[in-house]
């Protein structure tokens, strides 16, 4: 049963409570993931921009338990879908069942949800699924609702999907087309571990003992409250020109076939005003715009096959030769 979430608009949150919020939510999941604070920090940053995640990255590193860890923390409605090549569109949407009556149809229908319908989302090895199931979760993530026989039902508010896959494995997997990676806001990698943190890993086992016993620290209206918040946070026209002066290096690249698009600009700068208020600002910084346009911008890029082998690393080699280049205001 869904969580119901207020029509209401969300109270008004000064910086330094929306800090203090997030500062509770990164150190509950960093309780499951030793070591990757800056992977947990922009996590929760993409949440708080209310958008969507993707974390790509070798078998193993802590993608599936650092999702489950930001779900467990919120006191939210949630699923964890695992994506397979025979998952069709109405086993994520839900279907319409008709209604009898005496054992005779009566004509009418009630729409039974499928598990989309969850305030937070885990879809597991998402590019298992085939492109119809991929586009099915790209309406949802893009307009927050779904349409099943030519009814709209909207999604319950906050609405957030952690999306995982493997990079490295090619067999039985279909690429993520470049209208669906654009829904989400970030992607990240995890990494392997420092060599203390992995003695740490192997010593306690977090994922093991401290994930059950995760408890939630924020509620659903706390996420809605920290959106709205970061959407006020000012960006002068000097950090703007600074975006899109960025925005349109990674569209003049010699080795990009096609760069970041205006939705991707916009992103970016719900990212950096993400960061500020998770620092406990109203204002942005040329820093807030610096170090997020990687996660922001690298999956919107891509690559000429001609000019580059293609591969995903290379759009974030190119993003950070970018921003060497593009003069920081003062």
């Amino acid at each position: 049963m869904s969580r119901s979430i207020s029509n209401a608009p969300p109270p008004l949150l000064d910086p330094q409570r929306a800090a203090e919020l997030a500062g509770r939510l990164r150190a509950q999941v960093e309780r499951t993931l030793r070591g990757k604070s800056e992977v947990v920090r922009q996590s929760v940053e993409t949440w708080v921009a209310g958008g969507h995640l993707l974390l790509e990255d070798v078998p193993g590193v802590g993608k599936t338990t650092l999702a489950h860890a930001l779900a467990r923390s919120v006191d939210a409605t949630f699923r964890r879908i695992q994506f397979t090549s025979d998952l069709l569109p109405a086993d994520l949407l839900g279907t319409s069942i008709p209604e009898l009556q005496d054992g005779r149809p009566t004509g009418r229908f009630t729409f039974s949800p499928g598990p989309l319908f969850a305030q937070v989302v885990l879809g597991d090895e998402i590019n298992r699924a085939s492109p119809k199931t991929q586009s099915a979760l790209l309406e949802a993530m893009a307009e927050g609702f779904v349409s099943v026989d030519g009814v709209a039902h909207p999604l319950p508010q906050p609405f957030l999907v952690v999306a995982t896959q493997n990079p490295v494995e090619h067999h039985g997997t279909h690429p993520l087309p470049e209208s669906q990676l654009d829904r989400f806001l970030m992607r990240l990698r995890i990494g392997y571990p420092e060599p203390a943190d992995e003695a740490a890993v192997l010593r306690d086992d977090p994922a093991a003992t401290e994930l059950p016993r995760l408890e939630a620290v924020l509620q659903g209206e706390d996420l809605l409250a920290m959106r709205a918040a970061a959407e006020r946070v000012k960006i002068d026209d000097q950090l703007v020109a600074y975006l899109l002066a960025i925005v349109r290096a990674t569209r003049e690249h010699s080795q990009v076939r096609l760069g970041a698009s205006p939705r991707g600009a916009v992103a970016l700068r719900r990212a950096a005003q993400a960061r500020a208020l998770v620092d406990g600002r109203d204002y942005c910084i040329p820093e807030d715009v610096r170090d997020l346009a990687g996660p922001v911008l690298a999956h919107r890029v891509w690559l000429d096959p001609r000019e580059s082998g293609g591969a995903a690393e290379e759009s974030e080699w190119i993003l950070r030769e970018i921003l060497d280049t593009v003069a920081v205001p003062l």
